[in-house]
């Protein structure tokens, strides 16, 4: 990358530096700091138009708050890069979302100025208080601010802190960042409240006027300000025709107002600090500012796929015109319109990930059979449950490391009554530069301990397929599929649909020296593998899984009579896995064996290319085939 041309930001390293600055010139930092995200991302590719909605924003609050002391909680925080460049990390910026560099979210671990570690949205007001009230009782005059999305604020637990903040009385600012976007175009209630609020012309001319008449009379002072709130909201109420919702929990209502003028932001910012208490500043902004194809394409540009030049937004990478296989995101999309075309109780259902899982395609082709029900997992599962209930067949599309949220629904509302809710866990396994808020590490051991529930994994494309179609087909209750990120094996993935037995898996090589057991897209690498390891002279059997539940155990009884030396591989962690379901079945069947598992072990797993992160994890192909040498030298 080459170094932008600045004027300040490269004397800024840290918020004091910052502050050094005439208010004056904040325009000029932000445009540098624009420039360098830009730079930095177009050559080391990750999340974008976030992080340019927010410049002024993070400029100001920096400027105007004594950061680290006072603490800034980022909500996801994938909009956090101008953050972290203006908190002492610009010189390694380019090594974020890398293997053994600077995580792409906030990291307590990381920097002092990274106040709370977040990558799961919604969690920032509920952070933000718990530190406020720690602050208030510890004596401490610290200021807390939580910077949340309109689109976060649509997830429950972000109204269960607004809800319990109204009642403490602390002194938290919320700021509301509204750019009308989460990954893609935000849905339900309260994103059109927010549309309301911020688009009532007549009620910001009239704003003005009385702001403009206030201030002929020189009002000043706290107890003037308070009056200017409360005209301020009556006016709102009384012209959009709703009650605003923060003023009706109790919390002082500021805005909306312009997120991308900087000096004006610093100047509320400043006024806000005096005002103790909770209370709300909601400011408009555009995601991807600053960046006309990341403003006109919001979506696309959330996050992006490759290096591109800055200047035309023309991506670099060579496109092969060779046919290679599709993403597993893609098969589900296309799969379930196909399915849904002859089963008419299908519907999907996502939280917030249209794009990211491609059932925007069945939203697009089945508009009325599609659902994205916001950041809002909770809901999505017992959404999904009420139509199960009612007889139709809900595919429910939900990340895998997000899934973790929704765990009681998926165990009460679902598993308890026997639904048929198919759960489609995208990203399953290790995701990459993400880093361990987004790996999908934990969903076959947490779902494998749940009664009623079928958890399973297909190899392929294809057994993708007829996993999808066995799922709903009647009298099958709750059915777990995970996929991996990425591209899977076949270019040639559109087979006949067949139904696949429940609980079976499939003997894929003989041999006789040990076998791998194996679940998910690892096993088209271990079939590669027991052909290598052939040519040395070592023979070795190949089974893929398929279910960790129920498990195949006829097939179980024909592994440990033949081999002695077994290794279990998954992209998932070892605890409670497919592995530990294997031991599990040797000791309750009295079998005797050496079993090798390998996983992801026991610890959190930091970003990388996720080649790079199976090797640290010692299952990539080089580690398979050392652990196979290495069983074969054990005597018995």
């Amino acid at each position: 990358m080459e170094e932008a041309e600045t004027e300040f930001l490269k004397r800024i390293n840290s918020p004091e530096d910052l502050r050094k600055i005439p208010q004056k010139d904040l325009i000029t930092v932000c445009a540098e700091l624009r420039d360098f995200i830009i730079e930095s991302v177009s050559c080391n590719p990750g999340h974008f138009g976030a992080s340019l909605g927010v410049v002024e924003l993070t400029v100001a609050l920096h400027y105007v708050f004594n950061t680290p002391y006072d603490k800034i909680v980022w909500d996801v925080g994938h909009q956090a890069y101008g953050h972290k460049i203006l908190t002492g990390r610009r010189d390694r910026f380019h090594t974020n979302r890398r293997y053994k560099g600077l995580s792409g979210f906030p990291n307590i671990f990381e920097s002092e100025y990274d106040a709370f570690g977040v990558g799961h949205s919604s969690t920032s007001i509920s952070a933000a208080l718990g530190m406020a009230i720690a602050a208030r009782n510890k004596g401490e005059n610290r200021q807390t601010v939580a910077v949340i999305g309109d689109g976060a604020m649509t997830a429950g637990l972000a109204f269960e802190g607004l809800n319990n903040l109204a009642t403490s009385k602390a002194n938290v600012l919320v700021v509301l960042n509204d750019n009308n976007m989460a990954i893609d175009p935000n849905v339900g209630g309260f994103s059109e409240y927010l549309v309301d609020i911020a688009t009532s012309h007549t009620y910001n001319k009239l704003r003005k006027e009385v702001f403009k008449a206030l201030q002929k009379f020189n009002i000043g002072g706290p107890r003037s300000r308070e009056m200017i709130v409360k005209i301020n909201n009556s006016i709102k109420t009384l012209l959009t025709r709703q009650t605003n919702i923060f003023e009706g929990l109790n919390i002082r209502y500021f805005g909306p107002v312009d997120g991308h003028d900087v000096e004006r932001l610093a100047n509320i910012l400043k006024d806000l600090k005096e005002i103790k208490g909770p209370k709300v500043l909601h400011i408009i902004t555009k995601k991807g500012k600053g960046f006309k194809l990341a403003e006109e394409n919001q979506t696309a540009w959330h996050a992006t796929g490759g290096k591109f030049d800055r200047h035309t937004g023309r991506f670099l990478e060579t496109v092969s015109n060779k046919p290679k296989p599709p993403k597993f995101q893609d098969v589900f999309g296309h799969t379930i319109i196909e399915l849904a075309r002859k089963n008419e109780k299908i519907v999907g259902i996502t939280p917030a990930m249209p794009t990211g899982c491609s059932l925007n395609l069945m939203m697009e082709q089945m508009p009325d059979r599609a659902f994205d029900v916001g950041i809002a997992e909770q809901h999505a599962v017992t959404f999904a449950a009420g139509l199960a209930i009612s007889g139709m067949v809900p595919f429910c599309n939900v990340y895998s490391t997000f899934m973790q949220r929704a765990y009681d629904q998926a165990i009460h509302d679902v598993a308890l009554q026997k639904l048929n809710v198919v759960f489609c866990l995208d990203r399953g396994g290790l995701v990459g530069a993400d880093g361990p808020t987004h790996h999908g590490a934990y969903d076959l051991a947490y779902f494998r301990c749940i009664p009623n529930m079928i958890v399973s994994s297909p190899m392929d494309e294809s057994e993708l397929r007829n996993l999808m179609y066995t799922a709903q087909l009647p009298g099958t209750g709750p059915f777990t599929i995970r996929y991996p990120r990425g591209s899977g094996s076949l270019i040639d993935w559109q087979t006949p649909f067949e139904k696949i037995e429940i609980g079976t898996g499939r003997k894929l090589a003989g041999g006789n020296d040990l076998a791998f057991l194996t679940i998910g897209p690892v096993g088209v690498k271990v079939a590669r593998i027991v052909q290598e390891l052939k040519k040395e002279g070592i023979s070795a059997g190949h089974y893929d899984m398929r279910f960790v539940k129920p498990l195949d155990e006829a097939l179980l009884h024909e592994v440990f009579p033949k081999y002695k030396r077994i290794i279990t591989i998954e992209d998932g962690t070892i605890i409670g896995g497919l592995g530990s379901a294997v031991l599990e079945f040797m000791t309750e069947n009295g079998y005797q064996a050496t079993v090798k598992r390998l996983g992801i072990p026991d610890r959190f797993i930091d970003q990388g290319t996720q080649t790079e992160l199976a090797r640290d994890c010692g299952f990539d192909m080089e580690s398979i085939r050392n652990a196979a040498r290495e069983i074969i030298q054990k005597r018995f």
